[in-house]
């Protein structure tokens, strides 16, 4: 990863820390159905929507969320309208993106998917998975869709 990008990365998710440690989240003016948690059908997902700010790319904004993967549940193959950056803050998750190996991720580390890549999560323990999610992404798109 080139150096700029790491900053840039290290710096989404130094805010995206401060914000939910801080208790910064402000009432969004959104509707309520993007508002608090929302849980993916047919999945062990949730997601809490911390906050949400335009960036610096016309039409792209930055969306905030903690993210729970119940016990020995699945996120479901699913995508997103722009890049997913994400830390793991508890437990540990198999991440399964499309034409890589999978990977095991454990609290303390974090990951990349970019906009549009088929991706999933599995939680193969007893206990949730927590994340961290910041997704800069097209404005007025659906956060997630799902995948085949």
């Amino acid at each position: 990863m080139h150096f700029s990008s790491r900053a840039a990365v290290a710096s989404v998710l130094c805010t995206s820390a401060l914000f939910l440690l801080g208790g910064c989240a402000a009432p969004q003016s959104s509707p309520p159905a993007t508002q608090g948690a929302q849980a993916v059908p047919a999945s062990g997902l949730s997601r809490t929507l911390v906050g949400k700010a335009d960036v610096s790319t016309p039409g792209r904004e930055a969306v905030v969320a903690r993210v729970e993967v119940a016990p020995g549940a699945r996120a479901g193959r699913h995508t997103h309208p722009g890049d997913e950056i994400s830390y793991v803050s508890e437990g540990q998750v198999d991440l399964l993106v499309d034409g890589q190996p999978p990977r095991t991720l454990k609290a303390g580390e974090s990951f990349v998917v970019p906009a549009g890549v088929v991706h999933d999560a599995h939680n193969a323990s007893n206990a949730a998975v927590k994340l961290i999610g910041v997704y800069v992404v097209e404005k007025g798109k659906p956060l997630a869709t799902p995948a085949p």
